[in-house]
């Protein structure tokens, strides 16, 4: 390991082809002896540009602030007890999640911690950075998988926290290896370490959520990851909701979520999204996705309108009525209503029923709400005027006044 132009080693016990020195004040850096490549790995390695390019064009690196993680998660303990979590977009030296399950791996009582790392990841800071034996000037940043089936605070200050992931690392108990595959979530190994999951929790690449959360419906994982809320309009991620098999959490304090970026991104953002003092993006359509059950998916939505015909027309094209805010949700209506996709925040399936949406593949029960002799049914019109797409729901247990 180079520090300050010299090259400095220390075994570490857990793997025994790999040198280590970590220096909480410094970046972590980790050189590993060459590992044999074969055909399977150079195949990965060229499949993988395609997630390489879409990480780059997109912009997909963005970084989960420790308070929104810990504001979120305390809401989910009681799922974790005996659990293996996997964090598989989350380089242990950059992740905040890996962070929040380390420093209460014993008091969520997990019984194991798998996090994977991306091959080429940008890095913050404190980053792990693998160079396979030429020592060049430029290590490179490469995939490996983090195991930790026991964490004791062997430093003795009282607490788990970077300063102990040296000594997490020395355990027995606790593994480090790579990747041979560049840790693409939809490679094999990878796949097989989801298998032993019985949770995920991460902040996947944005552009690839649906093919992320369908990978995991496909294994029957429960999960709670950080999406943008749009895409719940995707007819395959909306279909999820509609068949309870997917909900939203309890989201970011006041809508507002910020992630820091990495350092070499440049920040070409609307006036307003980036912060150059804090290094922080704001988003106002991020949200929390998951199967796991929680206490606000059943608190009901205190309904105080009621239905009249000025305040709520029927649409040209639909047989439903035009609710423009959740809160004018009327309590009297039996029927279809149209409401925006910020329902979903407040989506009680105790109360409503999730009929279909306008805009994407629309099912029997919609289709037969089609006014016939109207043109255009991708959105609701109202007095010819085109509308915003909506979600179509009914009251399960309207009022009767």
């Amino acid at each position: 390991m180079r520090k300050h132009g010299r090259v400095i080693s220390g075994l570490v016990g857990f793997g025994r082809a790999c040198e280590a020195w970590i220096d909480v004040h410094a970046s972590f850096v980790l050189y590993c002896l060459p590992p044999k490549i074969s055909n399977t790995h150079n195949a990965w390695r060229m499949a993988n540009k395609n997630l390489n390019a879409a990480k780059t064009a997109k912009k997909d690196e963005f970084y989960t602030q420790m308070k929104d993680i810990e504001r979120e998660l305390q809401h989910y303990w009681p799922h974790f007890r005996g659990k293996v979590v996997l964090c598989n977009c989350d380089d242990p030296y950059e992740s905040n999640f890996f962070k929040y399950f380390a420093l209460n791996f014993n008091l969520l009582g997990l019984k194991k911690l798998i996090c994977t790392c991306f091959d080429g990841s940008p890095v913050l800071g404190n980053e792990l950075l693998l160079d396979f034996g030429d020592f060049t000037d430029e290590p490179k940043k490469m995939a490996y998988k983090v195991e930790i089936t026991e964490v004791k605070d062997l430093n003795g200050d009282g607490a788990v926290d970077l300063a102990d992931v040296q000594y997490l690392l020395r355990n027995d108990k606790n593994a480090i290896s790579l990747l041979r595959q560049h840790g693409d979530f939809r490679s094999a190994e990878c796949i097989e370490l989801l298998k032993q999951a019985d949770i995920v929790v991460t902040n996947p690449p944005f552009s690839l959520l649906r093919e992320y959360i369908g990978q995991l419906i496909k294994y029957e994982r429960k999960f709670l990851i950080v999406g943008n809320v749009n895409a719940a309009t995707n007819k395959d991620i909306f279909s999820l909701f509609m068949h309870n098999k997917i909900w939203l959490g309890y989201g970011f304090n006041a809508g507002n979520a910020y992630f820091k970026i990495p350092v070499k991104t440049k920040p070409d953002y609307a006036a307003g999204v980036y912060n150059e003092e804090t290094g922080l993006v704001k988003f106002r359509n991020c949200h929390w996705y998951t199967n796991l059950d929680h206490n606000k998916r059943h608190e009901e939505i205190d309904l105080v309108c009621h239905y009249s015909e000025e305040d709520y027309p029927i649409y040209d094209n639909y047989d439903a009525i035009e609710v423009s805010k959740t809160s004018d949700i009327p309590c009297d209506y039996a029927g279809a209503m149209g409401v925006p996709i910020t329902f979903l925040d407040k989506y009680n399936p105790d109360q409503f029923e999730i009929i279909g949406a306008t805009e994407n593949e629309t099912t029997e029960e919609v289709r037969d709400l089609r006014i016939q002799g109207f043109t255009k049914y991708d959105r609701p019109y109202i007095k010819g005027i085109r509308k915003y797409a909506r979600i179509l729901i009914r009251n399960k247990h309207p009022k009767n006044l």
